[in-house]
């Protein structure tokens, strides 16, 4: 019974030594693969953490097992094309207060079904491709940025699952209606169908145009009655003018003869 308890008692020991030969072998892996200027840490998944780093661009050595990926508070411009795609157990995606302008077409490829949480806000994003957040599942902050509210934008939200939690948030700081700028995007899209504007805009367009042509016709018909009644009327005082020719005494005295 002894020598049972002492077996029991050293595979303890040896499965607590191993579990944590094995934890700090991970925690080394994790630490090893972790970004410059970034910290990586192992709770509910590998957290990276790059806030305040300085960072100019999204960097391309992320860890693919990260779950939690904080960027905010950095220089970043731009979200390329595909920079994400390895990354497919990430939940949560902090991109916030950056200088975000420009998102690609598939920049969110590969991660946007898995995505729980998406943050940009308080960057610099006027407009997006219309494709940009397509499939899409996380809930999206993109409130205080200087969105540019017309078809596309309209486009976007719509294909966005929370489009009514994120629409509300948008501000328009411009429009392609002057007076929605500085509504809310909701109060814009309630007001107008921003996809129709181009169409209407064209057959106000065409109206005018077809107005002016037949105002200028017009006008030319108008201009050459004109200027014809005004050569006759100058041709007929011309004639006027003329003296009327006489009979002379001797020809009235030959056509008596003749008679």
């Amino acid at each position: 019974m002894h020598l049972v308890d002492l077996w029991l008692t050293r595979s303890l020991s040896m499965c607590l030594l191993l579990q944590s030969f094995v934890l700090m072998i991970l925690c080394f892996h994790s630490a090893s693969m972790c970004p410059k200027g970034c910290l990586c840490s192992l709770s509910g998944g590998l957290n990276v953490s790059c806030s305040n780093a300085n960072l100019k661009e999204i960097p391309r050595d992320l860890p693919p097992e990260t779950v939690l990926l904080y960027l905010d508070s950095n220089q970043i411009t731009s979200i390329p094309n595909e920079i994400f795609k390895d990354l497919h157990q990430l939940r949560v995606l902090n991109l916030s207060k950056n200088g975000i302008e420009f998102i690609d077409e598939h920049a969110f490829k590969g991660v946007a079904e898995t995505l729980q949480t998406l943050d940009l806000s308080d960057n610099r994003i006027k407009s997006v491709h219309k494709n940009a957040f397509n499939n899409l599942k996380a809930r999206a902050r993109i409130a205080n940025n200087p969105w540019h509210c017309d078809c596309t934008l309209q486009q976007v939200l719509r294909s966005m699952a929370s489009n009514h939690e994120t629409a509300n948030n948008v501000i328009c700081k411009t429009s392609v209606l002057d007076e929605h700028a500085g509504r809310p995007f909701l109060n814009a899209a309630n007001d107008a169908d921003l996809c129709n504007l181009p169409k209407k805009t064209t057959d106000y367009a065409m109206l005018v145009t077809m107005f002016g042509w037949f105002t200028m016709v017009i006008s030319y018909v108008v201009y050459y009655v004109r200027q014809n009644q005004e050569d006759a009327r100058r041709h007929l005082e011309y004639l006027k003018s003329l003296p009327s020719r006489q009979k002379k005494p001797d020809e009235a005295d030959d056509i008596s003869t003749v008679v």
